[in-house]
């Protein structure tokens, strides 16, 4: 729902660029940063306290984005929101892992899957809705009612379950991934905004890659307890799935936070209206995965994942028909197309990433995996500066660079599939 409220919300603070982006990134930093950390976490004190104090945290981090007088609360809002979510989605996968086996796990995970794709195909569309009628907010305070329902259900019908034998979690490396990540967003965030990289932009962008340095060499130290245990990186498999989620889903990430805020600022569409346009991604990627499930697993991962990067390169491509066509020529064939390329990876994807791990490091490596494509959304985003601050023609001419430059980032992630995947 935030994607389509972005303008609103924009307007309410007198937000340039730079804000804007961080309204996203405040809560994909922390999501990121801590996702590992949220799962680890469960295992040890308890998956069904740390998804109900997640669902906790969440609710009330959303009612401070509602009532925030300004900015700064609101950021600070959307943080604990990322951190709740840290917490929360783990756990709730690893829940289902744990109460159920051998079909009955693929039929709830498959559940899971697609409770989580009708949410999302309702969402921009209810989220329009709520802004234009109701006012902004009330995307933050729809969230009251359904977690109160949530978390009575976990109390009442969801079994605790852990692994307190386990190390604790990896306290040091959360430390400094979130640090580094939080200092390379704010240097390229404060980059793309003012197209040029100030002093302390590089400084910020200095800093950050050697907290990254340093965050590699403690996991390093760490060895098969660390947050992200590099024996993982050993096979080119890995490194290939890595290296693809990350700019497949950094370049749709950065499209989809900037298409709806285009469509309303530049081409005149309510929210509603804007919420409806991206109707067709969810609904399609949601009724093809399960079909392209099925056909990569006849043909092995490398193919699928080469080709739908490609797709989805081409539906970029076709951004380029946006500026005040009809939706049916110009939104919805992009819309169509990149659904099409998203979904012939998806499950692939998952299927191959769980593959070409050895058991015990199955739950780390789909984990990582999805740190991964959360912090390619985080750096697309905070590159999105320069597109963001443009009005009307302008705006436009900034999406047509974007989806230009995600359309080679995109095809970039299906060559890395193709060179570093094993034959079928």
């Amino acid at each position: 729902m935030l994607n389509v409220a972005l303008p609103a919300i924009g307007r309410s603070f007198g937000a340039g660029a730079a804000e804007v982006q961080w309204v996203v990134n405040a809560f994909l930093l922390p999501l990121s940063a801590l996702l590992l950390t949220g799962g680890a976490a469960g295992d040890l004190y308890g998956r069904r306290r740390l998804l109900m104090a997640g669902i906790a945290l969440f609710s009330a981090a959303s009612l401070l984005c509602a009532l925030a007088p300004s900015l700064a609360l609101f950021l600070a809002g959307r943080v604990l929101q990322g951190l709740g979510a840290a917490m929360l989605l783990p756990s709730s996968l690893a829940i289902l892992s744990d109460a159920f086996a051998g079909e009955g796990r693929g039929r709830a995970v498959g559940i899971w899957a697609a409770s989580g794709a009708m949410a999302a195909a309702g969402a921009p569309l209810l989220g329009g809705w709520l802004v234009d009628g109701v006012g902004w907010p009330a995307i933050f305070l729809i969230n009251l009612p359904i977690a109160a329902a949530a978390i009575a259900l976990a109390w009442r019908v969801v079994p605790e379950s852990g692994q307190a034998e386990r190390p604790p979690p990896d306290w040091a490396g959360a430390a400094l991934a979130t640090l580094g990540l939080g200092a390379l967003t704010w240097a390229l965030t404060d980059a793309s905004a003012a197209r040029a990289l100030s002093p302390a932009a590089g400084a910020g962008l200095a800093a950050g890659m050697g907290l990254m340095l340093v965050f590699v060499l403690a996991e390093k130290k760490r060895g098969e307890t660390a947050m992200v245990p590099l024996t993982l990186f050993g096979s080119a498999e890995f490194v290939g799935l890595t290296l693809l989620t990350f700019l497949l889903y950094g370049a749709f990430g950065a499209v989809m936070v900037l298409l709806p805020f285009t469509l309303i600022e530049a081409e005149g569409y309510s929210a509603v209206a804007a919420g409806a346009a991206l109707l067709p991604l969810p609904l399609l990627i949601a009724l093809v995965s399960p079909l392209m499930g099925r056909i990569a697993a006849r043909l092995g991962p490398r193919l699928p994942l080469t080709a739908g990067p490609l797709i989805v390169a081409g539906g970029f491509l076709l951004g380029l028909r946006l500026g005040g066509g009809p939706y049916w020529t110009t939104v919805f064939p992009m819309v169509a197309v990149l659904s099409l390329g998203m979904a012939v990876a998806v499950a692939p994807l998952t299927t191959a990433v769980l593959a070409c791990v050895d058991a015990r490091h199955t739950g780390t490596a789909s984990g990582l995996n999805s740190a991964v494509a959360r912090t390619g959304g985080l750096v697309a985003t905070a590159l999105l500066g320069a597109a963001l601050a443009g009005k009307g023609a302008a705006l436009v001419a900034g999406f047509y660079v974007t989806v230009l430059t995600c359309a080679a980032v995109a095809a970039a992630a299906g060559l890395s599939a193709f060179l570093l995947l094993r034959k079928a």
